[in-house]
């Protein structure tokens, strides 16, 4: 069952991800970058990840897809559509993607996967992660992490005030 359900949200990702980069209006673009990560989110709950899978949820799908709409709205017209594709790029795009198609095949063919006798889930204490994320050891520093985000946020705003008025 757990296959099923896996190759239901690949193919979800899947069609969800060619439609982002495909359609020619982008707050649908971004509706549908919205489920993209959604359905990473799955896979993340379906490999017992459930903090990371809230995250995915919470982070990207919840703020960032928040922060892209914002933008696009305070940012576009009414009627903005994207340009017309011209057949240059769009045959350098077709054939970068059978290139990195074929590289993947490629190396999951040559990798030998092992079936894992453990697979159940270890479920971390969240005061834990926290204390790992604030901490000063190799994988910490969080908190300097989160004010460059704030103020990449600064930035963004900013940058809509100003296209805003012109």
């Amino acid at each position: 069952m757990e296959t099923i359900v896996f190759f239901l949200l690949a193919a979800f990702i899947a069609v969800f991800s060619v439609l982002t980069v495909t359609t020619k209006h982008i707050v649908r673009s971004a509706t549908y970058l919205l489920f993209v990560l959604f359905g990473t989110a799955g896979i993340y709950f379906l490999l017992g990840y459930t903090f990371l899978g809230a995250v995915q949820m919470m982070v990207y799908a919840g703020g960032i897809v928040v922060l892209y709409v914002f933008s696009i709205l305070l940012t576009s017209d009414k009627g903005d559509r994207a340009e017309e594709l011209k057949r240059r790029k769009f045959l350098a795009g077709a054939g970068a993607t059978v290139a990195g198609a074929i590289i993947v095949v490629l190396v999951t063919l040559k990798h030998k996967f092992l079936a894992s006798a453990d697979v159940t889930p270890i479920e971390i204490n969240v005061r834990l992660i926290g204390q790992q994320m604030l901490s000063g050891d190799k994988y910490g520093y969080l908190l300097p992490f989160e004010a460059v985000s704030i103020l990449l946020l600064a930035c963004i705003v900013g940058g809509i005030l100003i296209a805003r008025k012109r």
